[in-house]
């Protein structure tokens, strides 16, 4: 069970819904106090157990058709365990949510109470935003965007027209980054009758759109404050990725996995980088 429920939470995203909110609730407190140790572990765990197990119980018919399923990108875990993974999930996260609602303001509790709602709605029977097409990468670019709003607004942070091109370009990398991510489950989600954005706009379409979110993301970032114009470069090695499979046909989508399992890479290189920018902006401010 314990084997199951990790790989349920997927071990090789965690790092993207926690890093964001440690990143801005540290640079904005410039303290690591035990709020920002509680919110981290909350953000690396419980949340992606959360939103995963919810996504992996609903999803468990049309992922059954699903080849790339089963591992390190999504659990096959028995109907017969589903109740308990759902209980699970609450179980994990209500704890964190019951302190971090006490200690925070109201802005911060109604940024939490998106961030969960948004988590619930994407697999949710009857909400399933994730068979909404477009609302689809909307909500999953605001599973890993939330964490750093909320951070921010828990230590009070000013939101300036550099900060503003920060969060913007952030959620127009996940918007992309969900968008080309979709690619490679159209055969399989028509089959299941599951609408997304990459159903509807097709293979060619939904990649254009993913590079244009990229190229515009890397633009925001240059009207923001030194270091940040260099962070615009990230974009570059994301547009490279996806660019190669603009001629896919929709018969083929399923050749995108090897540019999703580079994106999944490129993810530590990136993270790795920005982590060289924020230390370079704290030491010069």
């Amino acid at each position: 069970m314990l084997r199951e429920l990790l790989q349920t939470s997927r071990p090789v995203s965690w790092i993207n819904t926690a890093y964001p909110f440690a990143a801005a609730y540290f640079l904005c407190t410039g303290t690591m106090d035990w709020i920002l140790v509680l919110g981290t572990i909350f953000f690396l765990i419980p949340y992606n157990l959360a939103m995963y197990g919810i996504n992996d119980v609903f999803d468990y018919e049309s992922d059954l058709l699903n080849p790339r399923k089963g591992g390190a990108e999504g659990a096959l875990v028995d109907r017969s365990r589903h109740q308990g993974i759902l209980l699970l999930c609450v179980l994990a996260v209500l704890p964190f949510l019951v302190v971090l609602v006490i200690v925070g303001s109201l802005q911060a509790n109604l940024v939490l109470l998106l961030s969960m709602a948004a988590l619930v709605a994407y697999s949710a029977p009857r909400l399933r935003f994730k068979e909404r097409p477009f609302l689809d990468s909307l909500t999953s670019s605001t599973h890993f965007v939330s964490p750093m709003v909320y951070g921010l607004v828990l230590a009070g942070a000013h939101f300036n027209t550099g900060l503003l091109a920060i969060t913007a370009a952030f959620f127009l990398w996940g918007m992309a980054s969900h968008a080309f991510g979709a690619v490679q489950d159209i055969v399989p989600d028509r089959a299941a009758s599951l609408g997304s954005i990459g159903t509807v706009l097709g293979t060619r379409r939904t990649v254009a759109l993913a590079a244009l979110a990229y190229l515009l993301a890397g633009i925001l970032l240059v009207f923001t404050d030194w270091p940040g114009p260099l962070a615009a470069l990230l974009a570059v090695p994301y547009l490279l990725n996806v660019l190669p499979f603009l001629a896919l046909q929709d018969s083929d989508s399923g050749r995108a996995h090897t540019g999703w399992v580079r994106f999944l890479w490129l993810n530590y290189g990136t993270g790795f980088f920005v982590t060289m920018l924020l230390i370079w902006y704290s030491l010069t401010r």
